[in-house]
């Protein structure tokens, strides 16, 4: 599935007071009358079961240059919003600054898969910054489709053996 190229995104809620998220390829559109997205999580992470119980997510599209915030989400370990510049929403989700695209949720169905959740969430709002950026891409185990050189290899810690959400 490496072949396949994928945005980035970041799945984040707020559960006790305190901001949880992981890194995910796997969001799309599903339905624009009612308006739904979904994405798939592992059931056995640590920020989706929490993200789960709060009912309310926030999808963060990555920008090209955001590989810190990307390495940041896509590890187990480490505190994700440590040191990261982020807002509460309306909706009572965090919002990360510099992405390409915010996508506001309410849990809407939830789907076990595997060893994943598909995860049905209804549009509560769309942000759309105003700032131009390029969207992160996913391709081949390295962020970026371009020449060798320009291709950034993904963080160690971006593979199989990380169990995101």
């Amino acid at each position: 599935m490496g072949t396949f190229a994928s945005g980035v995104t970041i799945v984040a809620g707020i559960d006790d007071g305190e901001p949880v998220g992981f890194a995910c390829q796997s969001f799309a559109s599903v339905s624009l009358e009612p308006p739904l997205v979904l994405f798939c999580a592992d059931h056995r992470g640590r920020a989706w079961p929490r993200i789960r119980d709060s009912g309310r997510f926030t999808v963060s599209v990555l920008a090209e240059e955001q590989d810190d915030v990307c390495s940041r989400f896509g590890s187990s370990e480490g505190r994700k919003f440590d040191g990261l510049a982020w807002h509460e929403s309306p909706w009572g989700t965090p919002v990360l600054d510099g992405v390409l695209l915010l996508v506001h949720c309410a849990v809407h169905a939830v789907h076990v898969a595997g060893d994943h959740d598909v995860v049905i969430g209804r549009v509560l709002a769309i942000d759309v910054p105003d700032d131009e950026y390029r969207p992160m891409i996913f391709f081949r185990g390295k962020f970026g489709i371009g020449t060798d050189e320009a291709a950034v290899l993904a963080p160690r810690l971006w593979g199989w053996g990380d169990h995101w959400g």
